[in-house]
């Protein structure tokens, strides 16, 4: 059953129509990702059906008692409101309810003494016990808690963009709708908190329409992928991985169906060219069936973004940090660290909002200067830095003028390309490129900015949330550029798929200002972090001392009787020591075949995951081939020795 339908809507802005006549319906448990090019008209697609704007022509249709929740890209608080005030937006009697405690609750902190604020107050809190309302009160702190919103009283005017979306996102999930729609829900959070939102959607019910650029959350997440292409809208009744397999499958239809037409329109133009007489039916109809073969538009081809820009020249010196510290009043976000950058350096910095990344990055830069340590540039770098605040746009430029203030000319691989023709490869087209950037959309004035940052030929990049409003088809040719890159990489990003695609080595920042240092990828970090953590514990639990006397002398008794017994092999461990040397020989060949294998298929998402999935399970059992060989060869040792000594 569809709990909301569309019905033949249009919309168009002057004369750029973003989508013509799409009919839509989402089921009540439909969870469903929608994709498509920066300025295509996602974002608006999402206002006209969470009825925010009207559509041009058609209409949206909600089943009875159908409540529609949204999170909107960029959200507007009103000045004076607290981060709890603000998550109880809404009209239901709870929200209300909800949104008027917490006033009372402000307003008898403030006036203690106030009787008439403390009787009201027990007047509140008798609704609150009737309603239930302590319940979805939890909860909401609970969400602002895993999304790094501590501080509940605080006027949401005193917090950043990133903390006002998160702000937002805790409104949209504790709001009891039966569809939620959020726009670039996982913009501006960390990774925790992403692995979070991907759990708490999964176990949400209702219906979900999301527009969202990380790949392993649509994978993970979505049961359904729409895609807005060219103001036409195709369903996909998959997740990523399939959606994209079901894609080329159709697009290899629409080739076909449009090599037949050209056929047929060949030969009816050879029969029309050979004098056609339209003196009868037949004719006539022949006639009237080439003019629509004529008629009959084809399938467009996907514009495709190139990144085929140069670098400048990079000497052996590149970058050395040594002994940073960085503190901002109380609090310490660098502490003693170095690092020498290579020239092939691919590396991701990761950790929770707030923690410093940027701020090594501006480090770096020499925009921040560091507290304690040296900062040594090579006289031949030249860094990019792609801030996640598009730096130095004005609104007021044309398109070409801002990427005129560049480079009026650049040299690729294939020779020298106009800022017209740079901006033409990067989806900008003719009739855009006098557009003021103000009337662009968020997405495309993230791909504008990256093109001028690219323009600028450096030979090290520094990247700060590049995912964030970028479309997937833009983010699968930076990382293909990337690939190509002659100089070093640095990253911080949240987005889990661009980290496994880019980085070889992480950088973690840990709390109190240290950051330590990963070999891998994502996924091979986190196996190694979350490794870590439970040794750790492991290791709090076997240093704790016994619990009472009887534990201790049972402990004491069961040592002395393992040193009484003499030395030896097991059959089962003699047998297992004598096969152990080619079992780790042929475990380690397993790895490396699997190793290539993964290099080869990064364009196949569903082959690189079963490869990964199968690579963690591999290294895994390569750790207990090595601990028992060490555990054996150790007690063969002590074997030995007991020979000698007897």
């Amino acid at each position: 059953m569809n709990i909301l339908s569309a019905e033949g809507i249009s919309k168009s802005y002057s004369e750029k129509i973003l989508f013509n006549d799409i009919w839509l319906g989402i089921g009540e448990e439909d969870k469903i990702g929608l994709i498509g090019i920066n300025g295509t008209g996602k974002s608006t697609l999402l206002k006209v059906l969470a009825g925010l704007e009207q559509p041009d022509t058609g209409r949206v249709i909600k089943a009875n008692n159908v409540r529609v929740g949204y999170l909107e890209q960029t959200p507007n608080f009103e000045t004076g409101t607290t981060v709890l005030q603000q998550v109880f937006t809404g009209h239901s009697p709870v929200m209300e309810l909800l949104r008027e405690y917490e006033y009372v609750i402000k307003r008898c902190q403030a006036a203690p003494e106030d009787k008439q604020l403390e009787k009201r107050l027990l007047e509140m809190m008798q609704k609150m016990d009737n309603m239930s309302a302590w319940t979805m009160e939890s909860e909401a702190k609970t969400i602002l808690t895993r999304l790094g919103i501590s501080n509940y009283d605080t006027d949401v005017a005193e917090l950043s963009g990133g903390q006002r979306k998160r702000i937002a996102m805790a409104g949209a999930l504790i709001n009891p709708t039966e569809l939620l729609i959020m726009d670039e829900p996982t913009n501006h959070i960390d990774n925790d908190s992403v692995d979070w939102l991907e759990k708490y959607l999964n176990t949400r019910k209702g219906a979900l329409l999301m527009v969202t650029h990380d790949r392993y959350f649509l994978e993970r997440v979505a049961n359904r992928i729409i895609e807005l292409d060219n103001g036409k809208l195709y369903s996909y009744q998959a997740n990523y991985s399939k959606f994209l397999e079901m894609k080329a499958e159709r697009e290899e239809m629409e080739q076909a169906s449009e090599r037949k037409r050209q056929s047929l329109l060949r030969s009816e133009l050879e029969w029309i060219r050979r004098g056609a007489q339209a003196r009868s039916t037949k004719q006539k109809a022949r006639i009237e069936r080439f003019e629509k073969l004529q008629e009959t538009e084809a399938p467009k081809q996907e514009d495709n973004v190139e990144i085929q820009v140069g670098s400048s020249r990079l000497g052996r010196k590149i970058i050395e940090l040594e002994n940073i510290d960085k503190s901002f009043g109380d609090k310490v976000l660098i502490k003693d660290f170095s690092y020498i950058l290579l020239r092939d350096d691919r590396i991701g910095i990761v950790g929770p909002n707030g923690i410093g990344k940027s701020t090594l990055l501006r480090i770096i830069t020499g925009e921040i200067k560091p507290d304690k340590g040296n900062v040594e540039i090579g006289e031949t770098v030249k860094i990019g830095f792609f801030t996640q605040e598009n730096t130095g746009m004005d609104q007021n430029l044309r398109v070409i003028e801002y990427i005129r203030q560049v480079a009026e000319h650049i040299e690729t691989k294939k020779g020298s390309l106009s800022a017209s023709q740079m901006l033409e490869r990067f989806l900008f087209p003719l009739g855009v490129q006098w557009t003021p950037i103000a009337k662009l959309s968020g997405g495309e004035k993230r791909r504008l900015y990256l093109l001028s940052i690219l323009m600028s030929a450096p030979n090290i990049l520094l990247l700060d949330e590049p995912t964030n409003d970028l479309d997937i088809q833009t983010l699968t040719i930076l990382e293909s550029y990337l690939d190509e890159f002659p100089g070093a990489v640095i990253t911080v990003s949240h987005d889990r798929y661009f980290l496994d695609r880019i980085a070889e080595r992480i950088f973690s920042f840990e709390g109190d200002g240290f950051i330590n240092k990963y070999a891998g990828n994502y996924t091979a970090y986190r196996e190694a972090y979350y490794e870590e953590a439970a040794l750790k514990e492991q290791a709090g639990r076997n240093s704790g001392k016994p619990e009472n006397k009887k534990q201790a002398s049972q402990s004491v008794e069961k040592n002395n009787q393992s040193k009484e017994r003499p030395l030896k092999f097991t059959f089962k461990e003699q047998k297992e020591f004598e096969e152990i040397d080619n079992k780790v020989a042929d475990k380690e060949s397993e790895i490396e075949k699997n190793k290539i294998g993964i290099d080869q298929a990064s364009s196949d998402y569903t082959l690189l995951q079963e490869l990964l999935e199968k690579q963690q399970r591999l290294e895994e059992e390569l750790e207990y081939l090595m601990e028992r060989w060490t555990y054996l060869y150790e007690l063969a040792e002590k074997i030995e020795k007991s020979k000698n000594k007897d």
